[in-house]
Parts: structure tokens; sequence; C-alpha cells
């Protein structure tokens, strides 16, 4: 059985989140190619929302609760990051990679905010046969609120214990985590707690870095360390050569 691999593409990655729902199709298909030149390891694709969903969100209020006024958004917010998703997998295939979106409005449900079920085993099984599911960030019910918005890194590392995988990677448009311009090498909830970053400058309705690093510090706990790194070291990550970015760990500098 082939190590599952958890990767991440961020949604300021594949879309220009100044606009809406602008998608960067030659990016896609330059990560598409690289993707398709290394399938040594079992694959599992995550994609941020970027500018397809977050601004529909925003202007819904999805987060505070479904209303009457706003049951609308659902519908709006879901089709905005399906269309992504759909681009996303449109370049993989092209690119020659077996990929299937999945959707999980479809298969999840929060409380409050937090996924309470997420069904991963045919996710599991798509991997033994060699298709590349691709997941985004996604609206979904909620039993609390009525409906919230499950970001792609609470997916990546509820996936990532799913599945047991221990190789996680985030390709974001930076070349790590930034503190003053430099970036910083590792870190854990020690480091964490004294760190100076701020949120998306962007419309980001899933708290942006510092909601990145909330959600790969409790896979840190879990024993899983996650790699944060700019989109350009794609490749270096799958190799498992040096990427020069952030690592998210328990066990803080080696």
């Amino acid at each position: 059985m082939s190590e599952t691999v958890i990767l991440k593409l961020g949604g300021s990655v594949i879309t220009d989140k100044s606009g809406e729902c602008a998608i960067d199709h030659a990016r896609l298909h330059e990560v598409a190619d690289e993707l398709a030149a290394r399938r040594a390891s079992a694959l599992v694709l995550v994609h941020g929302a970027g500018s397809c969903g977050h601004p529909e969100a925003r202007r819904y209020r999805i987060n505070d609760g479904l209303t009457r006024e706003n049951v609308p958004g659902v519908y709006q917010t879901h089709a905005a990051v399906s269309s992504l998703n759909a681009a996303v997998v449109g370049a993989l295939r092209d690119a020659g990679v077996e990929a299937i979106g999945i959707h999980p409005f479809d298969l999840a449900l929060a409380e409050d905010g937090r996924l309470v079920s997420f069904e991963t085993r045919h996710i599991a099984e798509m991997t033994e046969h060699g298709i590349v599911p691709v997941l985004h960030g996604d609206v979904v019910m909620d039993l609390l609120r009525g409906s919230c918005i499950v970001s792609g890194d609470q997916l990546v590392t509820r996936l990532a214990v799913a599945l047991g995988s221990r190789r996680v990677g985030l390709a974001t448009d930076v070349p790590g985590v930034l503190e003053n311009g430099s970036i910083v090498p590792y870190i854990d909830r020690s480091r964490a707690a004294s760190l100076a970053i701020g949120g998306s400058a962007s419309t980001d309705v899933t708290g942006g870095m510092q909601g990145k690093i909330r959600e790969l510090l409790a896979l840190a706990d879990a024993g899983t360390d996650a790699h944060i790194f700019h989109i350009s070291k794609i490749g270096r990550f799958l190799d498992g050569t040096e990427h020069g970015g952030t690592i998210v760990t328990k066990r803080g500098r080696a």
C-alpha cells in the first residue's frame, strides 16, 4: 500500500482573490503538469476557495447562521466553489491525472463550525485504485447554525488523521509562514503563541494564515507534521527534498 500524501493548494494560488471567481487557469495547468510527473504515492488533493466562494459566503453571512433571507447563499456559495473544483479537476485530467471532484457539502456535517461527520472510506478506496480525489473548502450544513463554511485546512487535518497520512503539504503564494518578512522555519504551540502574523488581506471567511496554523497545530498534536511552502516547491515536497518553507510540528526545533 502506497503512503497517502495530502496536498492542499491555497485559494490564493489558483485564483485572484481581489476579483470574484477569477481562476488562474495557467497556474492550474502548471500545477497539474507537476503532479502528473510525480505519481509514486497515493494522492489526495484539497484546494481552497479563493475568490470562488469567499465573497459569496461573506455577502450572505453564511457563518452567522441560516435565516429565511440568506438561505439562497448556500446554493450561491456552493456553486462558486464547485466551479473552481471543476476547473482544478479539468486541468488535472488534461494532464493525464485520473482526478475526480468530491464536494464536502454532500458528505459532511458540522456543529458550530467544526466537522462532526465526514465520510472518508470511499476516499481511501479511490486512492487504492489510482484515483486522485479533489476536495475543497465548502459550505456544509451545521447542527447549530444551519450552515457554516468548512475550510480546506480543516479538511486537510481530518483527512490526514482518517487516512493515516504522514505527509501533509500546503502550497501557498508565500514561501512559508512569514514574521517581519522572514520565513519561520518551524512552528510548535510555544512558538505560535509569540508569532506576529496577520490574517488574509483579501476576503477570507476561514481565518487566513492564523486559521491555517490553528488547524495544523491540532494535526501536529496527533503526531503528523505539516509543511507550508511556496507553490513553486511542490515538486520538492513530493520528492521529499528540502522546500525551504515552514514545518508545523509538535516537537519544536530539531
